[in-house]
């Protein structure tokens, strides 16, 4: 009976200490009583290493979604999918350039100075998210950039999806080259590239059976649709035909988890600063990936990047 009534004081007495303690958490009880703590979070996972032989190196953040600037949402016209598109046509940066009004928004059609169509490519600029093709153009330099890859190709900037909650606006590449012949322009018949950045993965992954592309670069870009690219790369009908550099910042654990699974692919750190800092091996893989020492929106926006890894094409020089 002394017992009992000895474990009942001892028992009040604690609950009092810990009604007056505001440390006390439900865990500490828990753990007192014998059960379960709360678990420590583990750390993430070590992302995987560079291609065996190259140096290793502190992968980049994984990419966090950030709060998209303001955007002026313009409205699409209706198309019957016939007849001319209207458009508008300018110098800017020494070369001609047109601005096509299509149902899908606009798209930017630029030639350089000195451009040969009958020797001439084609590159297909692919924005990310928050912007379109008009604000990417203007924001990013863009004709300035493809003016200094000094490459005899046409550029062309289509719009594409400002966020996740988009609909991809080009889901079939012919659909886009239909566009710039009823905007009365003659695309040229050399290779094809295809450049995205960032969310332009969701574009690029539905263009890579299309017959004429040659050479896809992403920029930042492998968020997925690693599928897609697989196939561009290793099991489509005109793979051991193309090229694909892979550059990765924010998503360089993707990336570099991407690149691992052929023996056939080059991996560097940094983007040189000039085509000599490229090795004669790295110029001719069909499959290069490189660690940018730039962030995710400096890649696109530097005057770096875009310029040089164009020349790492089978586009002429001009």
């Amino acid at each position: 009976m002394k017992l009992s009534l000895a474990i009942a004081l001892v028992l009040v007495s604690t609950s009092v200490v810990r009604a007056e303690d505001p440390s006390s958490t439900v865990a500490d009880e828990v753990g007192e009583l014998g059960g379960d703590t709360a678990p420590t979070p583990e750390p993430d996972p070590a992302p995987p290493g560079p291609t065996p032989g190259t140096t290793p190196t502190t992968p980049a953040p994984r990419a966090r979604m950030s709060t998209p600037p303001s955007r002026t949402v313009r409205p699409r016209g209706k198309d019957n999918g016939e007849g001319r598109l209207d458009k508008t046509e300018d110098t800017v940066q020494g070369g001609r350039h047109w601005r096509i009004k299509t149902a899908q928004g606009a798209v930017h059609v630029w030639v350089p100075s000195g451009y040969d169509r009958a020797t001439a490519g084609t590159v297909i600029y692919v924005h990310g998210y928050w912007t379109d093709a008009d604000g990417a153009w203007k924001e990013h330099e863009l004709p300035r950039q493809f003016r200094q890859s000094r490459q005899n190709a046409m550029f062309i900037v289509p719009d594409a999806p400002a966020n996740m909650d988009e609909s991809v606006h080009w889901p079939a590449l012919t659909d886009l080259r239909r566009a710039v012949a009823r905007g009365n322009i003659k695309m040229p018949d050399g290779p094809v590239v295809v450049m995205g950045h960032s969310g332009a993965f969701r574009t690029v992954m539905q263009w890579v059976d299309h017959r004429l592309v040659d050479q896809i670069i992403l920029l930042d870009a492998m968020y997925g649709g690693e599928h897609a690219f697989d196939e561009f790369i290793k099991s489509g009908k005109r793979a051991d035909q193309h090229k694909l550099i892979v550059v990765g910042a924010a998503v360089a654990q993707e990336s570099a988890a991407f690149i691992k699974k052929y023996k056939f692919a080059k991996a560097r750190e940094k983007v040189p600063d000039y085509m000599s800092g490229f090795t004669k091996d790295e110029r001719r893989a069909k499959l290069l990936y490189i660690h940018s020492q730039y962030s995710h929106m400096p890649i696109v926006t530097n005057r770096k990047v875009i310029p040089l890894l164009l020349k790492v094409t089978r586009l002429k020089a001009l």
